[in-house]
């Protein structure tokens, strides 16, 4: 019931819902949520920072009680919650949230697990040191000020700001219809960009890239791919992939993935419950246990595995299923002009050049104005006291004066001067009547008006103006930058990233054991002969280098394992180690089977490159004695869990894998001591799901123990090996070419002292060779102290076998003469290149007579076809 003397205004409550919503909406995109994008300050960061300002906590001050800036941020500013001004606080001092943090926190601010931080009756907090920087300034007019919320008080609309804070922090925020997430990045980076754009305007995108790479997250990781990176960069929208950083230990006799940082704004005790769910769950199975074991050195958390899980296999269900691996979307949105706007990096960069350029114009011009009085003040000194006569009328006219103002007008009246001027003539001390405060005086005039000349210069030229940004901003790096922290794996994105790796030579090294790395060719000191070389990798016991091969960051590393799979790496994807280093296991590097080995190892160069691929071939042996050969085109889409080289039967396998020419020719042994010799050409080409063709007819007894591509009839000789100690050298020609099917030749008269065939290579006097015994020893000995023999002959006794023990391979060690090992090194240094241990037969012991007759003749169907 309306009451005497109001009065109702009817209005519609559509148009009214629409108002209000409306005028909320701008409060909380203008007053709330999105940064400034001139200091990348929200309100309620900025208020924070400027209660400390006004209460002195700078970074040289003692620590403030927490509750008594809060309040004072609260009483003058800020007219909310008190949890929203300390909570704001206490982020801006955790340094696993801000990439610069920007203030000084004292006592329990919280943890990367979660934990709340401390009442703010307990904590203390000052300003950080980088904070002075986006305070500097301040106090010169060089930023507006509005009314506090009671117009009690005057608080800045914005920082005047050295730090590009929106790039370096970023700011995340969410608006009425909008939101806000920006990446913090590196300062180093972000000035050096700054810099190229100040030096020319028209900089494009990428180019500002080659600066400032990526996002650099203060929780560090690895960002998995490139193409969010750029388009968040060019559009100012993107989906950047983050990655813990892990490494594999070997803790007791159990493998282990070791995280050592997590991805931004990942809760660390919510993963880890997380994932013992999972495991629980059995969603992720192979892990034993899961241990944090983090302290004040740094994160660490432990995933010890079952016996017979694979590394990489489970590291690839982590990142599929827990936060090991999460999305930070870039979604750049900050106030322009009052008026939100989505910028790219550009644009970020070109709004904070702009802000600095004003913030340097109004400084220079309060700095200016503050000079012009000083220099009017010092004008009117050496008017009345720059001589002695002057010095005494003055001082006659104040004493014979009856007050003050009587005193002001005389002075103004006898020597012209200004209200000010007169007034600082009273305000001066007896001191400064002296001759030598008279110079000082005459002095301090002549800076004062060097001063002005220089600002005024600096009013009137712009790329001056310009220059004192950049010079500013590399003083900021140099004071506060630092090294990147998050790194970039470009491999896990789509982009082509020739262009960002550089195509460096490298060493490849691959042990026995299947442990690989890159090292720089660089590592490689090249030596003058008679060196005593360097020690190469430390490798596990009873290991050995097998395979040391130079490439290049651009070329392809094929795998192939004995169930007949194709496995890719790219050189730069393998890790990087030194040469001392033991390298990393092949199984955590591709997604292989437990039961499954890696028996071939193929380096090709750019599958790309179409008339490259089309001309290289890869042919395959297995132990039955099928032989298949395919178009290395069919091998040059790499996939993750790898393709299908060659279709495997029961009871047979994959022996090894070869890359050919057009032009080879292929030698293929059996245990039972055959050998066939056949033209390449022979063995047609066939599709990689083919099964492939016989390469070699063989007794129901005898199998297939090695293939070897041979490319250089004249200077390469074939090994062979028996399992009992035996083997020989032939020259090539000894092998007459057949077809394809054949039963082969004798290569090694195999009788019961000799043991059956166990490994064919092909050798130069320049290759080492490395037996492995099945007792685990290792014996390296060098091809040019073992001469080329007859074909059908029974060989030499390689090494003393002792009772019961038998040669269980043999591995040709390629190693350049630059890097390889001087043999007396060898054996004393502990963990080099091979394991060599005394007493286990001489080299060459007991040689049987190099002339022995030959034990038998080739059977008449030697040649025979299928």
């Amino acid at each position: 019931m309306q009451k005497e003397g109001e009065r109702l205004i009817p209005i519609n409550i559509v148009d009214e819902m629409k108002s209000s919503y409306i005028d909320y909406s701008m409060s909380v995109i203008v007053s709330r949520a999105l940064p400034d994008v001139r200091d990348g300050l929200k309100p309620v960061h900025r208020r924070v920072l400027y209660g400390m300002y006004g209460l002195g906590v700078f970074s040289n001050r003692k620590y403030l009680k927490s509750a008594r800036i809060v309040g004072d941020v609260l009483g003058k500013y800020h007219p909310h919650g008190d949890s929203s001004v300390y909570d704001a606080m206490v982020r801006m001092a955790q340094d696993w949230s801000l990439r610069y943090p920007q203030v000084d926190g004292q006592g329990n601010f919280g943890s990367m697990d979660g934990d709340p931080p401390a009442a703010m009756r307990y904590t203390e907090a000052r300003l950080k040191k980088i904070s002075d920087e986006v305070l500097s300034d301040l106090d010169k007019e060089t930023v507006d000020f509005q009314n506090n919320f009671d117009d009690s008080l005057q608080e800045p609309t914005v920082m005047p700001t050295k730090i590009p804070n929106l790039l370096v922090n970023g700011a995340s925020g969410i608006a009425v219809g909008m939101a806000t997430n920006m990446a913090p990045h590196n300062l180093s980076e972000s000035v050096d960009a700054i810099c190229a754009y100040i030096d020319n305007k028209d900089v494009t995108i990428d180019e500002l890239m080659q600066h400032i790479v990526a996002p650099d997250f203060p929780t560090g990781g690895i960002i998995y791919g490139y193409d969010g990176v750029r388009d968040a960069f060019h559009t100012g929208r993107g989906r950047v992939v983050l990655r813990a950083k892990v490494n594999f230990e070997e803790i007791g006799n159990r493998n282990a993935i070791i995280v050592t940082e997590v991805p931004y704004q990942v809760n660390k005790a919510e993963m880890i419950a997380r994932t013992a769910e999972l495991v629980k769950d059995e969603k992720i199975p192979g892990i034993h246990e899961i241990r944090d074991e983090s302290d004040r050195k740094g994160l660490r958390v432990v995933y010890e595995l079952k016996n017979d899980a694979i590394p990489n296999v489970v590291l690839n269900l982590l990142y599929k299923y827990t936060a090991l691996q999460t999305s930070f979307s870039v979604n750049n949105i900050a106030l322009v002009h009052g008026r939100p706007e989505q910028l790219n990096l550009k644009d970020i960069i070109h709004h904070f050049v702009e802000h600095r350029h004003e913030v340097i114009v109004r400084r220079t011009q309060f700095e200016l104005k503050k000079a012009k009085e000083r220099a009017h003040i010092l004008e009117g000194f050496m008017k009345v006291i720059g001589t002695q006569d002057a010095l005494d009328r003055a001082i006659s006219i104040i004493r014979h004066s009856a007050n003050p103002q009587a005193a002001k007008e005389g002075l103004i009246e006898a020597f012209e001067l200004s209200d000010i001027q007169a007034q600082a003539i009273l305000d001066l001390r007896l001191a400064r009547l002296t001759g030598m405060e008279l110079d000082k005086i005459r002095d301090e005039y002549d800076a004062i008006m060097k001063e002005i000349a220089n600002l005024e210069d600096i009013l009137a030229n712009e790329p001056r103006r310009f220059q004192i940004i950049k010079e500013e901003l590399i003083e900021i790096k140099e004071k506060y930058g630092d090294e990147r922290r998050t790194e970039i794996d470009y491999s896990g994105g789509e982009m082509s990233i020739e262009d960002i790796i550089p195509n460096e030579s490298v060493v490849l090294t691959i042990s026995h054991a299947g442990y690989i790395k890159r090292t720089s060719l660089s590592e490689y000191k090249i030596q003058s002969r008679g060196g005593v070389g360097n020690k190469a990798a430390t490798t596990r016991d009873s290991d050995f280098l097998e395979y040391i091969v130079s490439a290049t960051n651009h070329q392809y590393m094929l795998f192939f394992t004995e169930k007949g799979r194709c496995y890719w790496l790219r050189v730069f994807e393998i890790p990087e180690g030194s040469k001392t280093a033991k390298g990393r296991a092949v199984q955590n590097l591709i997604n292989i089977e437990p039961d499954d080995k890696i028996k071939a190892y193929i380096r090709t160069n750019n599958l790309k490159d179409s008339e490259y691929v089309n001309q290289m071939s890869v042919v395959m042996v297995t132990k039955n004695g099928t032989i298949k050969k395919t178009s290395l085109e069919a091998y040059s889409r790499p996939r993750v869990n790898g393709v299908n080289a060659i279709e495997i039967r029961d009871n047979d396998q994959l022996l090894g894998a070869y890359l050919t020419n057009g032009t080879s020719q292929i030698m293929i042994a059996t245990k039972n001591g055959k050998c066939i010799r056949f033209p390449e050409e022979k063995v047609r080409e066939v599709g990689r799901g083919s099964i492939g063709v016989r390469g070699i007819a063989m007794e129901d007894n005898d199998e297939v123990i090695g293939m070897i591509v041979v490319n250089d009839v004249e200077n390469e000789t074939v090994l062979v090996v028996s399992e009992k100690g035996y083997g020989k050298r032939t020259a090539v020609e000894d092998y007459r070419i057949t077809n394809r099917g054949g039963k082969g030749v004798i290569t090694l008269n195999i009788t019961e002292k000799t043991g059956n065939l166990i490994a064919i290579q092909n050798v130069t006097d320049e290759d080492g060779l490395m037996i492995i015994n099945k007792s685990g020893v290792a014996i390296r000995m060098g091809m040019d102290e073992m001469r080329v023999m007859g074909r059908n002959t029974q060989g030499v006794k390689l090494i003393n076998l002792k009772k019961n023990d038998e040669i269980a391979a043999i591995a040709k060690v390629e190693m350049d003469k630059d890097v390889e090992e001087d043999s007396e090194e060898l054996e004393d240094a502990e963990g080099t290149e091979g394991v060599i241990q005394e007493g286990t037969g001489t080299l060459f012991d007991n040689l049987e007579d190099d002339n022995a007759a030959p034990q038998g003749e080739e059977t008449e169907n030697s040649d025979s076809e299928e």
